[in-house]
């Protein structure tokens, strides 16, 4: 069974969701808000029928919901087109790198950055490959809702923030200014940037992705103050524009010491991370996922169909499979 020793807040290179931020290193075993197990043989996702000359195909499936329109329409074209057998695992971010280690996962559909591990698991174990762009380009920020930039103009102007400390202050927050993260495992660099940039504020983690968003969503409903990270592609932004925060500009290797991280998050080309033996033996499932790309519209209009409309995984998928289908044809093997 695997466990993670988590070292730290942050996504990847400077970022995102799981290994860079200096948080205090601590042996975890990771559980999972919402979305996920702690450990990959806690996954109780049905195989999926069919399996045919594809083989298996061990799917991760981490804890937001753009990754989970990735992997059901991939597990679908793959049941359905190939024959594959898909086991979708759910587990947080560095777990699923474990797994490439243990044969216990294939493939990891949307890697943001997290350069530490691919030196860890592509360089040094040799046990992962790259797999190409997932397609969509990814972006972390902190982010107000609308109703505050038409009241305070200047409020997306980080040196202003301590300024209005006092509004976003809450019982969570010991007496200073709330920045709501969502889930800890998430590749964050927040508690970093609020001690470096001298800022008066606490960061307060709201445990999953669907609490984050319910935060955000209340909070331009009833006009309450609340500043947060949060990142896109990310269905929740069509219905509720947040606005972006200006941090300091991200210049190449400003976030390179995790402690002293003073600049803002990178744009990530998303990409694909796949099992080394997997890619080797490069059969229809590896074809299929190596050829797997959409854009950041593909994603949010399946995350959409999930997330808004209630609709199970699969069925988002069929829904975006049967209108896309050439699409789909350019990820099939020749």
């Amino acid at each position: 069974m695997l466990t993670v020793v988590h070292r730290g807040r942050a996504r990847g290179a400077g970022r995102r969701r799981v290994v860079r931020t200096g948080a205090v290193a601590a042996v975890l075993s990771l559980g999972l808000s919402g979305c996920g197990a702690s450990t990959i043989e806690e996954s109780t996702d049905a195989p999926a029928a069919g399996a045919g000359d594809c083989g298996t195909i061990n799917l991760a499936v981490n804890p937001w919901v753009g990754y989970e329109a990735d992997a059901a329409v991939v597990a679908e074209v793959a049941t359905t087109q190939l024959g594959c057998t898909v086991e979708q695992k759910n587990l947080k971010e560095e777990v699923s790198w474990q797994g490439f280690a243990t044969g216990e996962v294939d493939v990891i559909l949307e890697n943001w950055g997290h350069e530490d591990l691919k030196q860890q698991y592509i360089e040094e174990q040799q046990v992962a490959v790259e797999a190409g762009p997932t397609g969509p380009t990814g972006e972390i920020g902190w982010y107000v809702p609308p109703w505050m930039v038409e009241q305070y103009p200047d409020i997306t102007d980080w040196t202003k923030l301590n300024g209005y400390a006092d509004l976003f202050e809450t019982s969570e927050s010991g007496g200073k200014g709330q920045l709501l993260d969502g889930d800890p495992s998430f590749v964050t660099n927040d508690e970093a940037l609020v001690a470096n940039l001298g800022l008066d504020f606490q960061v307060v983690y709201a445990g999953s992705e669907a609490a984050l968003i319910t935060s955000f969503r209340q909070a331009q409903a009833d006009r309450t103050p609340l500043i947060g990270y949060f990142y896109s592609p990310q269905w929740f932004l069509s219905e509720v524009p947040l606005v972006k925060v200006d941090l300091p500009p991200y210049t190449e290797g400003c976030d390179a010491d995790p402690e002293k991280v003073a600049c803002d998050y990178p744009t990530y080309a998303l990409d694909k991370i796949v099992r080394a033996d997997f890619a080797e033996e490069n059969g229809p499932g590896y074809q299929l996922v190596k050829n797997f790309s959409w854009s950041n519209d593909d994603q949010n209009l399946v995350a959409r169909y999930i997330a808004q409309d209630g609709m199970t995984p699969a069925d988002a998928a069929k829904k975006w499979i049967a209108a896309n289908q050439d699409k789909v044809d350019a990820w099939l093997p020749t």
